[in-house]
């Protein structure tokens, strides 16, 4: 099968049709054979490639990471310790995202709670916005 336009296989993985393309320039996607006329034509393994990519980054692997797994695919009778901890860093990564989204969380409850929904000027959300210091703890942005 290698009769997919761009259009039909950015419609099937839900990947845009520029993004396609830039995966193609960085070597992530295996460039296409090409009809007479010069159209890209997508076969099988670009489907299955580009879903592997799509689904890599919903997770949040980065390019990188992804391009070492894809690596890795294709070697199977390689050990899996390299994907291993791949996954393992990026489940740390994510753990740490988590501990600083549950910390803005704390803060912005802390916020609207002490709001005594009184005139601006008295208004504990811009107050604290303003001032740092108003704050519970350390909560950087993860």
């Amino acid at each position: 099968m290698s009769d997919l336009s761009i259009g039909a296989l950015s419609r099937q993985t839900g990947v845009k049709v520029p993004t396609i393309r830039y995966y193609e320039s960085i070597g992530m996607l295996d460039e296409p054979a090409r009809s007479p006329g010069g159209q890209r034509r997508y076969g099988a393994a670009h489907l299955q490639q580009l879903r592997f990519i799509r689904h890599g980054r919903d997770l949040g692997f980065g390019l990188d990471d992804l391009r070492a797994l894809q690596g890795l695919s294709r070697q199977p009778d390689r050990s899996c310790d390299a994907a291993d901890r791949i996954a393992r860093q990026q489940l740390a990564d994510v753990e740490r995202r988590l501990a600083g989204l549950r910390a803005v969380r704390k803060e912005l409850k802390r916020m609207v709670a002490q709001c005594s929904h009184g005139v601006v000027d008295e208004c504990h959300v811009i107050q604290t916005l303003s001032d740092h210091g108003l704050c519970d703890g350390d909560h950087a942005r993860p």
